[in-house]
């Protein structure tokens, strides 16, 4: 069964970056959308940036200009460089992937992952 394990959190001080990485687990997978996500504490968990298949971008308002998402397709890897950091992007950052394909070796089968999370804290 196909994992992501997201690596890259900790600690860092206002204005200074941190690349987060979350691979699929298990084998190569195909998938048509991935996407990061933050939950910060007692707020609901947003959306922060998404990657197609085909490499368009999406981003919250929010990190528009600081945060980059990329993808290494033949890793089944996806990344967010995250530059000029704020005290406001603390939260636990989560990984998401989904396809309709199986991640590409069940065609029709809608597939979602999520990875565990990692905790970015942004110091003042």
């Amino acid at each position: 069964q196909v994992q992501l394990v997201e690596s890259g959190g900790g600690l860092v001080q206002a204005g200074g970056s941190l690349r987060l990485s979350c691979a699929a687990s298990g084998g190569i997978y195909t998938f048509n959308a991935m996407r990061w996500y933050r939950q910060a504490p007692g707020k609901q968990r947003e959306l922060v940036a998404a990657i197609t298949n085909g490499g368009r971008t999406d981003y919250a308002d929010s990190v528009k200009g600081r945060f980059t998402i990329s993808r290494d397709n033949a890793k089944s890897t996806v990344y967010l460089q995250m530059n000029s950091l704020k005290p406001e992007d603390t939260a636990v950052y989560y990984c998401n992937a989904e396809d309709y394909n199986g991640g590409g070796y069940v065609t029709g089968a809608y597939l979602e992952v999520w990875g565990q999370g990692t905790l970015v804290t942004v110091s003042s």
